[in-house]
């Protein structure tokens, strides 16, 4: 609750004059009306109209009335009145504030109108905000007494909008990454509006031919998605045989979408996706838990999920409510929801850590109370995260740190018996650095992505055009069923993997000449049960007497593999490059902008700048990772590219396809943050590449085929088991479209005297 709460039935009404329905980023128009209550508002009062932190409607200003966002207020008795619009001057999740002062009084009765987008003298008006919500409110609190304490209107007065999907622009088709041979299987075929909404404004029925690799016993050969569908969902599904399985979405003669490669194996294992990170409109997001957990498994299909408000905002009754809907939505088998919270200490004190329970009913342990009214119960406040792994000791818990608003220090502390992983992705961008930091600290702990989202679309979270600068992740977990016990145990050996939102099929695994050490816990806490073997898969410990050993890799994506890094700890050893640049003509130029500006808030890099050509021309142009529909590349005659972007440590992408080369032709890509020249003669597939500061902010320009393989690719290569310390051997894949997957490392330390 705003401050005050005193009769809030006494401070007024607010009502809109226009639609209460309004299509996600669509431009409009708000008018809103004030009437003064019981109390009026004294002089030097005022009014607060506040939208949450995370909208990403137009910056409002009251400047320029031909601009996008102009801004009027108005008196019915024509009070002279100071308006201001500010980020970060309310108290959260109201961080988007108008506030007015009034110059003189307003009785009881008189009005006060806003103009919202005012178009009275030529703005567009404003851009709604780019995802959807069921009660969009425009939060009105009131200061009638001049005192600074201002008082929300009763929830019934206050004044909201629904904002609804767009019409189709983009079709998804989902499957399993692997299933068993003979085992049934599901396929989803939705579409997403130009900000990445799960959609169901099809304008008439929509008649999809499915064109499956290879035959699918119970897939029919067409679906019809009408009006009010939101996706078409084909249970019971199975195939004969065990090659790899796709299935292509065609309208007409026309390809819309291609899903993600299943494959199949005879193993224990199976894949199973989560997005275990994000918020809800009760803490800082959007919509409600219950339509989190519901989107998770409903709209993004999701294995698992899980929900991570900020606990000091999560009130004891919101910790309630999150466990009763954990219970609800749990139904092993098909969808785990998981108990949390993050723990948000200041970075200084560890930072950002994310906490999920096996069991409901646990306690919350708090880094602060910052926002809860609540102080009860004051011995579970845990205010650094050290004091955080003391009271969850005897838990049965998990904790990952990440990278938020503010990021986790691992080098601050560490927990291995409850930390078996970082984030390496989220909405708010790639950080590579967190398991550097780890690695170096001799912690062994795998990778896990997630989307970190505000905006309630977890597994599906797009950055629409606000701060969070990336697509959110998701992380495959290896089980050999969906329970909420084979998760814990499986999360804890690390066997898990990070993308930053592809469903790849990824299987990494180590081979050992000699007989080892296969520990079923980390080692470092103590006595652990182990087995003794040959083989290991990701986020496996292993003490062996071999001095080599024989990693494999097998990798298959929607896109093609553009290479794949190899690295043991921080260290690159080996770049495969699964399209030989030297077997198909390498008449593609691709341009990478990438990097952050600092690990901590302010880490948004902005980039501007052109991209001109000088002896070849441009066929046709594709940009990756460039998800704000309205800030795109831009093509300007045959041989000149305006670049506008943003990145948070990953990587936007622009290709190139040359029609003509001269001997001589030149590229110069000019940027606000550096300059790079280059002869196209002179690049390969390696590439040329400018540091311009920051944290690994840096501008590359490469040469790569006109056409890459699209077949999953695998590959063997001997590596070297370190005399001393840990070898954490793991690979890094980047993909034609600008996705990347993280395998966990395999962690292998020698020991020449074991005996079998």
């Amino acid at each position: 609750m705003p401050n005050h709460d005193y009769r809030r039935d006494l401070m007024g009404t607010a009502r809109f004059d226009g639609p209460t329905e309004v299509t996600a980023g669509a431009w409009t128009d708000f008018t809103l009306i004030y009437t003064a209550g019981k109390f009026g508002i004294d002089d030097m009062g005022g009014l607060k109209v506040a939208f949450r932190t995370h909208s990403d409607m137009t910056p409002l200003q009251t400047d320029d009335p031909k601009a996008p966002g102009y801004l009027t207020v108005e008196t019915s008795n024509d009070a002279p009145v100071e308006i201001d619009f500010t980020y970060k001057r309310n108290l959260r999740p109201w961080g988007l504030c108008i506030t007015v002062l009034c110059r003189k009084f307003l009785k009881p009765g008189d009005e006060m109108v806003f103009r919202i987008g005012d178009r009275r003298q030529g703005s567009p008006g404003v851009r709604m905000q780019t995802h959807c919500e069921s009660q969009h409110q425009f939060r009105v609190t009131v200061d009638a007494f001049a005192t600074a304490d201002y008082t929300a209107l009763e929830e019934e007065a206050q004044p909201s909008v629904t904002i609804v999907p767009g019409a189709p622009a983009v079709w998804k088709a989902i499957l399993p990454t692997l299933r068993q041979p003979d085992e049934p299987f599901r396929l989803i075929v939705k579409a997403e509006d130009i900000w990445g909404n799960p959609t169901d404004r099809h304008g008439t029925d929509t008649e999809l031919t499915l064109v499956p690799s290879a035959p699918i016993i119970g897939l029919p050969e067409k679906v019809t998605l009408q009006k009010g569908m939101f996706s078409a969902i084909l249970e019971g599904l199975s195939t004969i045989g065990d090659a790899p399985l796709t299935v292509s979405v065609k309208q007409s003669e026309r390809v819309l979408t291609c899903s993600n490669p299943m494959h199949f194996d005879e193993g224990d294992l199976r894949h199973y996706w989560s997005d275990m990170h994000g918020q809800s409109g009760e803490t800082i997001g959007s919509g409600t838990a219950r339509e989190y957990f519901s989107f998770a498994r409903d709209r993004a299909f999701l294995d698992i999920t899980g929900h991570q408000g900020n606990d000091f905002q999560i009130s004891d009754a919101f910790w309630t409510e999150i466990n009763m809907l954990t219970a609800e939505f749990n139904d092993e088998g098909r969808f785990l929801a998981l108990p949390g919270y993050e723990w948000s200490g200041n970075t200084g004190l560890g930072g950002d850590h994310n906490v999920w329970y096996r069991n409901e009913g646990r306690s919350i342990y708090r880094s602060s109370r910052a926002i809860v009214q609540d102080r009860s119960l004051p011995e579970t406040d845990c205010h650094d995260v050290t004091e955080l792994f003391a009271a969850l000791a005897h838990e049965d818990a998990l904790v990952v740190p990440h990278v938020g608003g503010r990021f986790a220090d691992v080098t601050y502390a560490h927990e291995a018996a409850l930390e078996p992983s970082v984030e390496i992705h989220s909405s708010w961008g790639t950080f590579d650095w967190i398991l550097h930091d780890a690695l170096k600290s001799g912690y062994r702990v795998g990778v896990v992505a997630a989307s970190d989202g505000h905006k309630g679309r977890p597994g599906a979270s797009y950055p629409g055009d606000a701060k969070f600068g990336a697509y959110g992740g998701l992380t495959c977990h290896l089980l050999p069923d969906l329970t909420r016990d084979a998760l814990f145990a499986a999360f804890r050996r690390r066997h898990h993997y990070a993308t930053t939102g592809a469903r790849v099929f990824l299987s990494v695994a180590m081979t050992y000449p000699d007989e080892s050490y296969l520990f079923d816990r980390n080692p470092a806490l103590g006595d652990t049960d182990h087995t003794t073997t040959h083989r290991a898969i990701m986020g496996d410990i292993v003490e062996t007497p071999s001095a080599m050993a024989e990693l494999s890799v097998a990798v298959h994506g929607p896109s093609p593999v553009e290479r794949v890094e190899l690295f043991d700890g921080c260290d690159l050893i080996k770049t495969i490059f699964p399209t030989a640049p030297t077997n198909v003509a390498a008449n593609r130029l691709r341009i990478v902008l990438m990097g952050q500006e600092t690990r901590g808030r302010g880490r948004l890099v902005k980039w501007q700048g052109t991209a001109s050509l000088n002896g070849a021309c441009i066929d046709k142009m594709k940009a990756h990772n460039f998800y704000n529909p309205a800030v795109q590349p831009v093509q300007e005659g045959s041989n000149r590219v305006t670049l506008v972007g943003v990145t948070t440590g990953g990587e936007q992408i622009i290709d190139l396809w040359l029609a003509s080369e001269d001997p001589e032709a030149e590229i110069s890509l000019s940027t606000n943050h550096g300059e790079l020249n280059a002869k196209l003669c002179d690049l390969d597939h390696m590439g040329n590449s400018v540091d311009c500061g920051g944290l690994d902010k840096r501008m590359t320009v490469m040469r790569l085929p006109g056409r890459l393989d699209d077949g999953p690719l695998e590959f063997a290569q001997k590596v070297k088991i370190r005399m001393e310390g840990d070898s954490a051997h793991y690979v890094r894949v980047r993909f034609e479209d600008g996705h990347v997957a993280w395998s966990s490392p395999i962690y292998s330390f020698r020991n020449a005297a074991i005996k079998t």
